[in-house]
């Protein structure tokens, strides 16, 4: 075998060695899945049946919680709705959320501030921040609520008056306004 064929082969082993250990972040997300994961909520299929299917299986509400997920329904733009779990809440008006697939296709989007603009106060309307803009997005999303894992925290999560209780780079977004964006590309 001559060298430039050996050469080749190598080449091609070392590049099907690699691509079965690309990290996690490296993975193009869909909204359902990343939420399924991060949230421990095992509920399966598109984003907009999330909120049917966890009537009886789950708690559901309007007030946020850390680690529960937020509902979007179906527009005309998003067919297929939209889940994203609460990463920390600011006031009870706006949340962080942690999502996949929003401000870029398949990217996992880290503290991206979320706010109610309903008229009642119950979270059934948002303005979720979009990156290409660099801030709020313009369009206002219907929402169901939020459902409740096993898991969410049960008593109050609002950051208090003495300081952040998440780190510095993330509190950094929430007086910023942005969120923190890991994609394929990254």
């Amino acid at each position: 075998m001559k060298f430039g064929g050996f050469a080749a082969r190598f080449a091609l082993m070392a590049v099907c060695a690699l691509m079965t250990v690309v990290p996690a972040q490296a993975r193009f997300w869909q909204c359902a899945p990343y939420a399924r994961e991060v949230s421990g909520i095992q509920i399966f299929g598109n984003a907009n049946t999330w909120w049917s299917q966890a009537a009886g299986k789950y708690e559901r509400g309007d007030t946020p919680k850390v680690g529960a997920v937020l509902s979007f329904r179906s527009t005309g733009h998003m067919r297929l709705g939209h889940v994203a779990t609460v990463a920390a809440i600011v006031s009870d008006r706006e949340v962080l959320l942690n999502h996949a697939n929003w401000s870029r296709r398949g990217g996992i989007e880290y503290t991206a501030r979320a706010v109610d603009v309903s008229a009642a106060g119950d979270w059934s309307q948002v303005k979720v921040w979009y990156g290409p803009q660099g801030g709020l997005g313009t369009t206002t999303y219907p929402t169901n609520g939020f459902i409740y894992g096993n898991g969410a925290p049960k008593g109050d999560d609002q950051l208090d008056n003495d300081g952040p209780q998440l780190p510095s780079l993330q509190m950094a977004s929430v007086t910023k306004g942005s969120g923190r964006m890991i994609g394929v590309r990254d």
